[in-house]
């Protein structure tokens, strides 16, 4: 009996050995200056991939959203603004789309390759506010933010912002430390840069601002060239922008104005509310496992049976702790304050219309903001535990994620402004414009919630126009719809509709009418009906 269980005795040793040298290989890893960047642009890598299998199998049943098929047509032709914002997430579609088809994966990987790049830069922020060892805990809470996966399906100008800001806070905190006029150039491009992203990231330049006028050191600073230097870069590189805005008369500000101002106050109090619930609850699940996984480090098993209370009172600790830059935290610490309860109140003062989704760019520090409390102790054996946590998460759903698709279709079986057959309308229109006139479709008209999925799904990528709308994308003409001629697409159930009707009887009186239904089916599987107003136009003679 002794003899035959030896052997067992020798794999259950080996295995325990190779399981230890692997976490200590990891660690090691994480800490090692030669090794960390490497190892945190892998796990970006890993993640990109990983959660853009996930977001095809969860999508499969719906077209991509109005906002990634909207940068797609901006993306055509490269412009200094695109009626509504600022052009960089524009450019950065165009830029991609030059690679890849217009095609649902492809948007779904451009989300998950911007994700993964603020991944990598949020590291590179914690570097400069804490050790290599809380850095590495940092960038793996940061990819269990569900704003980095589930929540960051849709590519658009917000979460673009989750590469600029983190750029900039970055920049900053270089500024900070060197104080130079060359640190100053950085600050003042990165601050450009997120600018070119959407007018929202004045909230992070006035929370870098003020955290420069209330950190100890801000005379150091002030005195230095640096935030000079930036200030005057930042002006001169949006020159440019600037020119185009004015040309285009501001429209923006009155897209802004038009869209977010409300005047029932009752209302902007329960969006704010939601706000401020719906941002914190994605926080705290990063937080709450980054929690678990410095909770079961070993011997966790022997505490709990003996002293249960040492599970979570062994990471803390009173003394100096030589693995955070108080100076630099005390900068992040304050930006984070003011970018969380600023924009929220600003909302209650001014009776803005609180968008849960401009929260978006806005918490990426959390997780730094509190891995660097002086009085944390992170111990090695953490930073395995939550890699592990966030690999088996994404592998779970990855499995999961055909059944999960399922399930949600199922539940939502009429919900067309999810499911509804966008995609499959604009290739019927494509046709249908092919068979009449032999010739490229170049115009769709209508809403923007209507026509930008026609703009990506059609072979032809007509160029979008939004009669009606003061911040047309200025992707095209009037002359330009009289001209190449023009298929208007309208939800009959939608209000504005007499209006369009209006346009379309001023503009092309002879315009052929239908009526257009589209229906998916997925994996045998019935969506919702959809009917559509259908208006072409001829191309003028």
């Amino acid at each position: 009996m002794s003899i035959t269980s030896l052997p067992t005795q020798r794999v259950r040793t080996k295995t325990r050995l190779s399981f230890d040298r692997f976490r200590a290989w990891l660690v090691a890893c994480a800490v090692r200056p030669e090794a960390r960047l490497w190892l945190g642009i892998q796990l970006a890598i890993l993640h990109a991939v990983l959660w853009t299998f996930i977001l095809i199998n969860l999508k499969a049943a719906q077209d991509v959203h109005m906002d990634v098929a909207e940068a797609y047509g901006w993306g055509q032709q490269f412009l200094w603004g695109y009626g509504k914002h600022p052009p960089l997430s524009g450019w950065v579609a165009g830029l991609w789309f030059k690679l890849f088809p217009a095609a649902d994966w492809a948007t779904y990987a451009l989300a998950m390759v911007t994700v993964s790049v603020g991944m990598v830069i949020c590291w590179l922020v914690a570097l400069r506010v804490v050790d290599a060892r809380r850095a590495f805990l940092v960038v793996v809470m940061v990819a269990l933010y569900p704003i980095f996966n589930f929540k960051g399906f849709k590519y658009n100008p917000d979460l673009l912002q989750l590469v600029t800001l983190p750029l900039l806070v970055l920049a900053y905190l270089n500024a900070f430390e060197k104080r130079s006029w060359q640190s100053g150039i950085w600050l003042g491009l990165a601050g450009a840069l997120a600018l070119m992203t959407k007018y929202w990231v004045l909230t992070m330049i006035g929370a870098i601002g003020l955290a420069a006028l209330i950190h100890p050191e801000r005379l150091k600073f002030l005195s230095s060239p640096a935030p000079w230097v930036a200030i005057v870069t930042m002006g001169l590189a949006m020159i440019p922008h600037g020119v185009w805005l004015a040309d285009a008369h501001f429209v923006p500000l009155t897209y802004a104005g038009d869209t977010y101002s409300l005047q029932d106050k009752s209302q902007v109090h329960q969006l704010v509310a939601g706000y401020f619930l719906h941002n914190f609850a994605l926080v705290a699940l990063p937080v709450a496992l980054a929690g678990l996984a410095m909770m079961l480090v070993p011997p966790w098993t022997t505490l709990l049976t003996g002293a249960p209370s040492r599970i979570v009172t062994r990471a803390w600790a009173r003394g100096a702790n030589p693995g955070v830059n108080v100076s630099q935290a005390l900068n992040v610490w304050i930006v984070q304050v003011i970018v969380a309860f600023g924009p929220p109140l600003g909302a209650l003062v001014f009776s803005i219309y609180m968008k849960t989704d401009w929260g978006i760019p806005l918490f990426f520090l959390v997780p730094l903001a509190l891995v660097a409390i002086p009085a944390l102790r992170v111990q090695s054996g953490s930073l395995f535990n939550i890699a592990a946590i966030w690999l088996v998460l994404s592998a779970a759903t990855l499995a999961a994620s055909p059944w999960i698709a399922a399930r949600e279709m199922a539940a939502n079986a009429g919900n067309t402004a999810t499911y509804g057959a966008r995609s499959d309308l604009a290739r019927e229109l494509t046709q249908a414009w092919h068979a009449r006139f032999a010739s490229r479709w170049a115009v769709v008209a209508g809403t923007m919630e209507t026509i930008q999925p026609m703009v990506f799904y059609s072979p032809d990528h007509p160029s979008p126009f939004t009669p009606n709308e003061a911040w047309a994308s200025g992707l095209t003409s009037l002359d330009d719809v009289k001209r190449s001629g023009f298929i208007g697409v309208f939800d009959p159930a939608n209000e504005r509709l007499p209006a369009f009707e209006k346009w379309i009887s001023e503009v092309a009186p002879n315009a052929e009418r239908i009526v257009m239904t589209t229906r998916r089916f997925t994996h045998g599987k019935a969506g919702p009906s959809m009917s559509w107003n259908v208006y072409i136009a001829p191309p003028a003679k």
